[in-house]
């Protein structure tokens, strides 16, 4: 079920007419930088393993698992996002998404922890003239504790056509 879209206006949060809803999320590392999804689409989190490769795939489909009986897809964001290869460690994790009607599995450097955030402290995205990047599935930015958090809509993401995960996904 989706949420509806806030209709409070941001002025109305700041005049302190309106207190602004707050919103959780799962916050987690790739690479030197931090990111956050909206808890209600995790499903788990599990410990890294590795997965059975699949021929042709993305090089970011790193394979699928087993997970109670479901095959899972699951996909390394780092090389999504074109970060530096990390090494798999015993920080490493496969975090369980629920998206789009579909069970995915994402690998990420580690997973901090869970933020509740005002809607207040959320920042839009900057827009980029960059035809070759696509922020569309950058919902905002925050600052927590001197760090900036890239919030993500992961749904969005995982539904892109180029993730190959809803006409041709494995389920």
């Amino acid at each position: 079920m989706q949420e509806a879209p806030l209709a409070i206006s941001r002025s109305a949060v700041a005049e302190n007419k309106i207190e602004a809803p707050a919103r959780e999320f799962l916050t987690f590392r790739l690479g030197l930088e931090s990111y956050g999804i909206e808890i209600l689409k995790v499903q788990e989190i599990r410990g890294y393993e590795t997965p059975t490769s699949i021929a042709n795939e993305p090089e970011f489909i790193k394979g699928v698992i087993n997970l109670r009986g479901i095959i899972v897809p699951v996909l390394d964001l780092r090389i999504k996002f074109r970060l530096n290869q990390a090494g798999y460690d015993e920080f490493t994790v496969v975090i369980i998404l629920n998206v789009a009607g579909r069970v995915v599995g994402v690998v990420v450097d580690a997973v901090s922890d869970v933020l509740t955030l005002a809607v207040d402290r959320i920042r839009p995205t900057p827009e980029f003239a960059s035809a070759t990047f696509d922020a569309t599935y950058i919902t905002g930015l925050a600052t927590v504790d001197d760090r900036m958090l890239i919030l993500l809509d992961i749904e969005r993401l995982m539904t892109g056509a180029d993730m190959a995960l809803v006409d041709g996904a494995v389920h």
